[in-house]
């Protein structure tokens, strides 16, 4: 028996006992977002069953849904070990130490956007920038007094612009790849929406610096900071060649992986010889974090961390989140819910502001980054060639949306990450990750203008009919065959 297209009312129904479950379950109870996530999924997996569809079924679209996110999760479990490997060797420590002495709180802000930015464009990868300078600049941030959620924003802010117009990056390649655009046509359209949105954000983080200044106060606590990590750790610039290693091994297209997996072995024979840390206590630490008593509060926040135990409770939510979108695409809710916003698009500026409110949707109810780019780029490629707009203008909107809004949810999987690896709640750093808010909104502005939208050319219009035209006559071959 072949299942029913969930009707609109059907596809709201698991919605929204995720935003009840989610609100009640959070704000009243203040209870982590998990067990709400799976009353959801169990909400979704009625709706599925009502619609026809079998528990195999169901099953096999959680799990190749949680399959998308495993790369992620790898990933997530080495950060783990990365952060306590190097906390242990000095590495972070020594960043810290010199940081303090180098930047200064009143520009601090939009300088760790800046650096971040250019980390995250090298690597290509917004997650290592966060896993790795973005830890030290936690650090230095709180040792320099400044707001560590303001800081967070900051890291965000750079890490996910140049994870954005990276030819490194894997939503880079995958945006235009959906929507067939060629790569470096679309990184170009990019920097429209792009430029404009990290240039208002490092004016706003720069204001926001100005209340950080220097004082003797806060002079003395700098200094009785670097004194402990001096005291504590052999500190050298020579350590600073472990995390230049890994930078320079993504740079050069080692998959994010085995790069982060170097650089926690790395750690690891580095706390051994230099730090004199035994073997069998950096095993433990790999697993359980680091951990170093201090009267220093500052101190101990930074070095109590790290370890696979420390993100396995992000493992874990973003498992059943993705389990969770996983039973709404195979239900086809999600198909329902796309085609149901597109009903709204009259006009190029309302197409490109629906494709916003869809992968910002995807991203709070799919739980992923990919998916809020790949579900919108399937729906909503024929629309915009109908409205004679070019592809590129898709493809740069689902970057603007998809990408950019992917770590402000709590259970997204991005936001869970940045969340375990920077230590900052969701809830806390969103508001200063301008960035994320920033590029969506420039993206809507230019669809009502017209600035910077691209149409199609006839000729380009006619060579994709004729292609659409080959594949029918291709199918219609095919299936005379069959």
């Amino acid at each position: 028996m072949k299942a029913k297209t969930p009707s609109l009312g059907i596809a709201l129904i698991p919605i929204l006992a995720m935003i009840i479950f989610l609100f009640v379950g959070i704000l009243k109870f203040e209870a982590d977002p998990h067990i709400p996530l799976l009353l959801s999924a169990t909400v979704a997996a009625i709706v599925a069953i009502y619609l026809g569809h079998t528990w195999r079924e169901i099953e096999k679209g959680m799990i190749n849904a949680v399959s998308l996110a495993m790369q992620a999760l790898l990933i997530l479990m080495v950060i783990g070990t990365i952060i306590g490997t190097w906390l242990a060797a000095g590495i972070v420590p020594t960043m810290i130490y010199y940081g303090l002495d180098i930047l200064s709180p009143a520009y601090f802000l939009p300088a760790a956007a800046i650096i971040c930015s250019i980390v995250a464009i090298a690597s290509g990868n917004a997650w290592t920038a966060a896993g790795t300078i973005g830890i030290a600049i936690m650090g230095i941030g709180a040792g320099l007094g400044i707001d560590t959620a303001m800081v967070a924003g900051a890291v965000i802010s750079g890490c996910y612009f140049g994870d954005k117009i990276s030819p490194l990056s894997e939503t880079t390649n995958m945006s235009p790849g959906i929507t067939g655009v060629d790569l470096f046509d679309h990184i170009r359209h990019m920097l429209y929406t792009t430029i404009p949105a990290l240039l208002i954000s490092v004016i706003i983080y720069f204001f926001l610096g100005l209340s950080f200044k220097n004082d003797s106060a806060g002079l003395e606590e700098v200094n009785a900071l670097q004194q402990q990590l001096n005291e504590i750790f052999t500190i050298s610039p020579w350590l600073l060649l472990v995390p230049a290693v890994v930078l320079t091994l993504i740079a050069m297209k080692t998959p994010a992986l085995p790069g982060l997996v170097i650089g926690s072995i790395l750690g690891a024979i580095v706390a051994v010889v230099v730090q004199g840390v035994p073997l069998n206590e950096i095993l433990s630490i790999m697993v359980n974090g680091f951990t170093m008593e201090t009267d220093n509060e500052i101190l101990a926040n930074l070095l109590n961390n790290g370890g696979i135990s420390a993100m396995m409770y992000t493992v874990s939510l973003v498992m059943i989140a993705m389990s969770f979108g996983g039973i709404l695409e195979v239900s086809g809710v999600l198909e329902t819910l796309v085609k149901s916003l597109l009903k709204l698009a009259r006009s190029t500026g309302s197409l490109i502001a629906t494709t916003v409110v869809t992968c910002i949707t995807a991203n709070i109810v799919a739980c992923d980054q990919y998916l809020s780019i790949l579900l919108p780029g399937r729906m909503y490629v024929t629309a915009y060639r109908k409205r004679g707009l070019h592809p590129k203008n898709l493809s740069r909107t689902l970057e603007d949306a998809g990408t950019m809004t992917s770590p402000l949810v709590p259970w997204n999987t991005c936001g869970a990450f940045m969340t375990a690896t920077l230590g900052v709640s969701t809830f806390e750093y969103a508001p200063y990750a301008l960035l994320c808010f920033i590029s969506p909104l420039i993206a809507i502005i230019y669809g009502f203008t017209g600035f910077k939208i691209e149409k199609l050319s006839q000729e380009e219009i006619e060579r994709i009919e004729t292609e659409e035209q080959q594949m029918i006559d291709m199918e219609e071959k095919e299936l005379k065959r069959a």
